[in-house]
């Protein structure tokens, strides 16, 4: 086995590269842009260095950073004319890295240290194991479930900021929970469409019930009740200066615009990609 190491130091806009010998010693090193056509080089390159080498296999590290060595990761995965040469691929946690850096004392201060620290991390193989290079499914089943968690967390959080500004507007309507669920479509147009708590707890019984019942798509067994909840929730609540009023309507106005996230879409498609996967 005669191996070419490749050490890959990874950033958004570029990918620095250094190619050593089975002996430690340096081939080339040299820097393509994080991008297709950027990887054809660094491909170009590395089986040049193969062949002038006359070199049996290829070990390719980089650290793991963010997103940006995703891409890369894939495209030496698929690129078929490394095949040939053993290829495997490490994506290297960098405290590993960090640590095995702190080994030299005499390292040259330049751009492509870290690059050729990699490479010798592979050279001497101190690396756990390849990385899990399987169907990609199981990578798009990793970014749904994320995005489908980052999404919860998300909306969570605003429910929370729109129930302390709802609290401000009408303290005793969220107190008493007047409306069984705080979000319905109801609920919300009662909280959009009236100015204030005075304007609510003024408002004639019968243009509210009859406001209730079209909102409300005619559902409420007993809407002259859940109208005469509302102005009695409306009329006990504080009253806010106008100009602090106004605010918080803005805010509500803005949580309310935002569509709320279907999450059946996310559980449709997770649960297909994983069938799809098994």
């Amino acid at each position: 086995m005669s191996p070419l190491y490749v050490g890959i130091d990874v950033s958004s806009k570029s990918n620095v590269a250094y190619l050593m010998k089975p002996d430690g010693s340096k081939h080339s090193s040299f820097s393509v842009p994080n991008s297709r056509d950027g990887s054809r080089q660094l491909v170009k390159r590395i089986l040049s260095a193969i062949t002038s080498e006359s070199l049996t296999d290829v070990v390719i590290g980089l650290e793991a950073t963010s997103v940006y060595g995703d891409n890369l990761v894939c495209f030496l995965r698929d690129d078929a004319s490394l095949a040939p040469y053993n290829k495997k691929i490490h994506v290297l946690n960098p405290k590993q890295v960090n640590k095995f850096k702190l080994s030299y004392n005499d390292l040259p201060k330049n751009d492509y240290v870290d690059s050729f620290v990699i490479a010798d991390c592979l050279r001497f193989g101190r690396i756990n194991k390849e990385v899990y290079l399987d169907d990609y499914r199981y990578a798009a089943l990793k970014n749904l479930t994320r995005a489908r968690f980052f999404a919860v967390r998300n909306l969570t959080r605003e429910k929370q900021r729109f129930l302390n500004q709802l609290f401000k507007k009408y303290s005793t309507m969220t107190q008493e929970k007047v409306f069984s669920d705080t979000f319905s479509t109801t609920a919300l147009a009662v909280y959009e469409s009236f100015e204030s708590a005075e304007t609510l707890a003024n408002m004639d019984l019968h243009q509210l019930t009859e406001f209730i019942m079209e909102k409300g798509k005619n559902r409420f067994p007993d809407p002259d009740s859940v109208a005469k909840a509302i102005q009695k929730a409306a009329r006990s609540s504080y009253r806010l200066p106008k100009t602090v009023n106004d605010s918080v309507n803005q805010v509500l106005s803005i949580s309310i615009s935002i569509s709320p996230l279907d999450f059946s879409f996310f559980t449709f498609i997770i649960s297909k990609t994983r069938r799809n996967s098994t």
